[in-house]
């Protein structure tokens, strides 16, 4: 449920129980000046609540609630349960999780516990309950949060092992049928009794894997779906359940697990400086979030495609991320700028992490709005200032539609049979069998959603598992309606594509849809068996279009254009190609490479009211921009500004809200294509400045 009438939502998480001396009430004081209206607190700190087993510590987040309450801020109270106490850990070591060496995890960190033992199990219900029970009615709580950012790993455990012997002995009821699905002729690999089944530490059986995951997930989701049950069974109506996703989680299948939420929620962090620049932003090699401000939106659309509705922002940036070596704050306005961009793709909490910046533990260095001396500075100034400006006119944004020209297919499965057998290397190994890369599926789609950014264009994501149930094929969405609203569908890396998948895109095209496949789309089966069919699988006669051979590039090649798609400058193909061949489909676009060269890059075909646009390679970001170019001729609502992006939603009075960002140093000026009123009450322009990293908000009326 989302609380109408009330601005979006605007806070951090605030741990009272973290500072070594008591600093509430100032603390209290400066959240409510800097314009805030809601905290996290509660969901690291089990020992707190429960020091020793039984003994129940449960009246001193009392004081922190009454504060923000008579200050008029509102609280989302989180179930402490992915970090463990240790006397739990001495009196059950039976509960420590296991990694894929078969080794238990040693305490000291988070999360060393399996999360599906009875143990546990039934000492944080008791602990959940206790907490419920003694928060549900404070005025102050209007929500709650399940375990902090789940699935964060797989669960080799021993007794993790035989609950998923039985889950394939109820899925396959022989293991006749088992050998048969995965091929385990292979290598002498049959079963002649469940028992015969190896453990996943020794796997190499995509089929295997894939089916591991699916289980690791589903004890995530009972995870959830039992902490949801537990909660709504106390608290108030009224009182909403969310989880903060940290998005692309091993253990997770973050669509699915949304079914289970009232609202979705993620932890959207992003590399700041000059990693927010355009065009060409400064990106490390390695990261574990994101960089590029087409991240930022990307990670925002993606979980709003949650649930399709708006979402949470439950952390991000207050201040540099990462530990005592990685220390990068954000530019004057950067912090504005990705709150806004957050909001105009659904966004409607922005909640910092956090409030304060720890004085020890393992998070010393992660950046907060306050830094070790307490004292408010330039960051705490412009989160206030921010907050003023929400406060003035953030209820924009209550029920703002985020609009899109692209919809993008998401598929969680297919992100786990790429990352275990990859399109390309994440590391160099010695053994081709043992080749992983955990970031391959998401990366394609990055590739293709920069492309949309660059050009201006506006993408919302749909997951398969919202499509189309695998369990018996049902169309979820009914394929022609969807083409009325989506009528460009781009569906990149959808490596395990069902049966029933495949059916609703034939139907999509037939309905007047248009679909852009890349590479990996539709070559394997739900099971990430290759497919018998001529590649793209069930969709060659609809494409005009196939290949049997594919290829890696060791260094990227020039594309070459045609008339029909005029290139950018720069336009590459990179990392892989689908050698394709044309049965009648349009070429757009081949190589200057002497092999690869005979080979179209992207070609087009109508197919009935359809149309079936293959891209054969991994773009670059102007490539794949030219193709956006090509598939949406219609002008730009801002247009020849290289460092200026455009997002755009509906609003309930069917006014639009147009969002624009300047990603650089540089001031300058943008011609509006229709005069707008600037949502600072002003009169009608045509044209805004923007200055150094700076956004502006104006309304098109209807």
């Amino acid at each position: 449920m989302i609380h109408r009438n009330q601005p979006v939502l605007f806070g951090t998480a605030y741990y009272a129980e973290y500072q070594p001396t008591d600093h509430l009430a100032r603390d209290i004081d400066l959240i409510a000046e800097a314009g805030m209206n809601v905290i996290r607190v509660g969901e690291g700190s089990w020992s707190h609540w429960e020091p020793e087993d039984g003994a129940f510590s449960l009246d001193w987040l009392q004081p922190v609630l009454d504060a923000a309450h008579d200050r008029g801020i509102q609280a989302i109270i989180g179930v402490p349960t992915f970090a463990i106490p240790q006397w739990l850990v001495r009196k059950y070591p039976e509960i420590a999780l296991h990694d894929e060496n078969g080794n238990a995890r040693f305490f000291g960190g988070r999360e060393e516990h399996s999360l599906s033992h009875p143990v546990f199990t039934y000492y944080s219900e008791r602990l959940i309950r206790k907490i419920v029970e003694r928060y549900a009615t404070h005025p102050a709580v209007i929500g709650w949060q399940l375990h902090n950012e789940p699935g964060l790993f797989l669960n080799y455990s021993p007794d993790i092992f035989e609950g998923f012997k039985d889950h394939l002995r109820h899925t396959y009821h022989t293991v006749e049928n088992l050998n048969k699905a995965w091929g385990l002729v292979y290598w002498s690999h049959e079963l002649s009794t469940w028992d015969d089944l190896w453990k996943p530490e020794g796997n190499a059986q995509p089929q295997y894997d894939i089916e591991w995951r699916r289980y690791q997930a589903k004890l995530t989701d009972d995870l959830l779906d039992s902490q949801r049950r537990l909660i709504s069974s106390i608290a108030p109506k009224r009182q909403f359940i969310t989880v903060n996703m940290a998005l692309g989680r091993d253990a997770l299948d973050e669509a699915r697990s949304a079914k289970h939420l009232d609202i979705a929620g993620s932890d959207l962090y992003f590399h700041m400086q000059n990693g927010m620049r355009l065009p060409n932003p400064d990106i490390p090699e390695k990261l574990w979030f994101v960089a590029g401000p087409w991240q930022i939106a990307m990670q925002a659309d993606r979980t709003f495609s949650l649930k399709q509705k708006p979402f949470y922002v439950a952390e991000t940036d207050g201040g540099p991320i990462g530990g005592a070596a990685d220390n990068y704050p954000a530019f004057h306005g950067q912090l504005r700028q990705a709150a806004w961009q957050m909001i105009s793709r659904g966004a409607r909490m922005i909640e910092y992490w956090q409030w304060q910046q720890l004085h020890y533990g393992t998070e010393t260095y992660w950046g907060s709005i306050l830094p070790h001396d307490r004292q408010p500075g330039r960051i705490y100034a412009e989160v206030a200032a921010l907050g003023r400006e929400l406060s003035k006119y953030g209820d924009v944004a209550q029920d703002l539609t985020p609009d899109h020209d692209i919809t993008m297919l998401y598929s969680v499965e297919s992100r786990w049979a790429l990352s275990y057998e990859p399109y390309t290397a994440q590391n160099a190994t010695n053994d081709p069998h043992r080749t992983r890369n955990a970031g391959a599926f998401d990366h394609l789609m990055e590739a293709f959603y920069a492309g949309a950014f660059l050009a201006g264009r506006q993408v919302s994501m749909v997951h398969d598992s919202q499509i189309v149930n695998d369990e018996d094929g049902r169309f979820l969405q009914d394929p022609g309606a969807f083409a009325q609203t989506n009528p460009l569908l781009v569906a990149v890396g959808i490596y395990t594509c069902s049966d029933g998948l495949l059916a609703w895109m034939r139907e999509y095209i037939a309905s007047g849809g248009h679909v852009v496949l890349g590479p990996r789309s539709t070559y394997a089966d739900s099971l990430a068996c290759a497919r018998l069919d001529v590649k793209p699988s069930r969709l060659s006669d609809d494409a005009q279009a196939s290949y049997q051979e594919f290829s890696n590039l060791r260094s990227a090649v020039a594309a070459v254009g045609s008339d029909s798609l005029p290139l950018r400058e720069g336009s590459k193909a990179t990392e892989w190609i689908d050698c394709l061949e044309t049965h009648g489909a349009q070429t757009l676009a081949t190589s200057d490479d002497p092999h690869f060269g005979q080979f179209p890059l992207i070609t087009t075909a109508t197919s009935g009211k359809g149309q079936v646009t293959m891209v054969g390679t991994v773009p670059n970001h102007e490539l794949a921009a030219s193709l956006y170019d090509y598939l949406l001729p219609g002008e730009q609502w801002v247009h020849g500004h290289e460092t200026i992006s455009h997002s755009s939603g509906t609003a309930p009075d069917g006014s639009t809200v147009h969002f624009l960002f300047n990603w650089s140093w540089a001031p300058t000026s943008v011609q509006l294509p229709m005069r707008c009123t600037p949502l600072d009450g002003g009169s009608p322009v045509e044209e805004v400045h923007l200055g150094s990293w700076d956004v502006a908000i104006v309304k098109q009326e209807s």
